[in-house]
Order: C-alpha cells, then structure tokens, then sequence
C-alpha cells in the first residue's frame, strides 16, 4: 500500500505519527501573566525544573513584557535553590551583561556572591563545624569580589549591607587559610616560606583574628631560621598589638549560609507600572 502513496503524502503520513509521541506544550495559550503565575508557583513548590522552563518560555514568547526582567533573575535563583551553581552564574551573568544599569542588577551581583559562597562553604558545613578556612580559596575569593560589586557599585541597596557582613567573614577565613599554609611549612621545616606567608598576613590582613596566629609563627620561623634581629622585631610588632587592643579575638563562629529573607521575585517590582 506504501508503495502506491505519493512521495509527499508519505512524509505527511510518517510526520502526523511522529507528532503524536511528541509532549503537548500545556502553555499554548497562556498569558505572560498566567505564565508568570505558574512558574512562581513552581518555584514556591519547589519544583526548580518546571519553573525554569516556564520563566524561559515567558521570556522567549514576552521578551518586552512586564515580567521579562523578573522571570531572568527568577532562572537564576531556580538554579542556585536546585544546587546548579555554574548554570545560576551563567544566568546572573547574563542579565548583569544585558542589563548593567538596571536597579535589580545589584541583585545579580548579590546572587553570584551568594553562590560562589556556598560553594566555598561546601555541603558538610551546613550541617557540621568544620573549618572553612582549609578548603581551595578559589570560590571564596570570587565570593568576596562579587560581594565587593555590590558595596562598590550599590552602596544603598538592599543587599550591600550583608554583603559587607559576608566580605568580612571571607576576609577572616582567608586570613586564616594563610595561617592554615604557614603551620604547615612550619611542620615541613620549610622555615622561610613560612615566614613569607606569615608576613603575607601582618602586611595584607590587619584587623583579623589570624594576625595574632601570624605574628607568633613568623616569630617561630625566623627563630628557626636563626635570624634573631628579625625575630625581635616580630615580637614588638606582637606587643605593640597587644598593648594598642589591635588584636582581634577569634570566636571560631562560622556564618550560616542564610537562605533569603524574601524571595527573590519579592525584591523587586519590575516594570509593572
């Protein structure tokens, strides 16, 4: 029978079966609003996929509507609660390059740092005291860069505030990871590398609780290093701190990775005038 049908008609035969397996879009039809609705809805339920999906499409279908700025920064967010940290760089990424002088733009640059956060914190810290300041300082330093965006560049924004509280948290913590490098060189014997980082600290992180930590090793090795001159002068650097209050204690008290005290699509009410 096949071979008695037109070329034309066959391939309008075998198309019309395909398409029968093919998934039905649900949101034909829908409005940008409606799609707005059911993607937040989503993504309320924690169903960080389909809330994807439904703010790509919104944006696709409405690219100048009144929730297509809102439904870019949302994709974000859906990425970062879904544990995607590199797709939710990408799509903060992506708006900050579209819209760098767009108010919630403050955001996107609070969302990477939130993201590079977590990740330098890691997934066992969530839940156990584990010290932070061992791990690769890669994901924190870009934390802290792109935490410093925030309080550069949008001083009065919502989010500069606890981003200075975390730079300072992460400035600490890499304190301590220098401190960290230093002991080990000490435990090695390799005296002056451990003195360079030691002094890397006095010179780059004053006002942490490490500095006390790397004025004592940098007496320490250059004691080892039988270079007594230099070990005075550490030692007077220590009691000068010491003696001005300079010293910082250190409570060991880790920042919790806070989840938001609002939503993200709460923050802003963007173009809906």
């Amino acid at each position: 029978m096949l071979r008695s049908l037109s070329p034309l008609l066959l391939i309008a035969l075998l198309l019309s079966g395909c398409s029968a397996f093919e998934e039905k879009d649900e949101t034909i039809g829908w409005s940008q609003q409606k799609l707005y609705t059911e993607a937040t809805s989503e993504m309320n339920a924690g169903n960080f996929d389909k809330a994807v999906k439904y703010y790509e499409i919104l944006e696709s279908r409405y690219p100048f509507g009144k929730f297509a700025h809102q439904s870019q920064l949302n994709v974000a967010y859906a990425y970062y609660r879904a544990s995607e940290p590199e797709s939710a760089l990408a799509a903060a990424d992506r708006f900050i390059k579209l819209h760098p002088g767009h108010p919630a733009t403050a955001y996107a640059y609070y969302l990477r740092g939130l993201v590079n956060f977590t990740r330098s914190l890691g997934f066992l810290d969530r839940f156990l005291p584990t010290d932070t300041s061992q791990r690769d300082p890669g994901a924190a330093l870009d934390s802290y860069k792109d935490f410093s965006e925030v309080v550069s560049k949008f001083p009065t924004s919502e989010y500069a505030e606890d981003a200075a509280q975390r730079m300072l948290y992460l400035r600490n913590n890499l304190a301590r990871l220098e401190v960290n490098v230093a002991r080990y060189y000490m435990r090695r014997g390799a005296y002056l590398a451990a003195a360079n980082r030691a002094e890397y600290v006095v010179q780059n992180y004053q006002r942490t609780p490490a500095l006390r930590d790397a004025l004592e090793l940098l007496i320490a090795a250059y004691a080892k290093l039988g270079l007594p001159e230099l070990e005075s002068d550490a030692r007077r650097v220590l009691a000068l701190n010491e003696a001005n209050g300079s010293l910082i204690p250190d409570p060991q008290k880790e920042i919790a990775d806070k989840s938001f005290s609002r939503q993200v699509w709460d923050f802003f009410e963007l173009d809906k005038n």
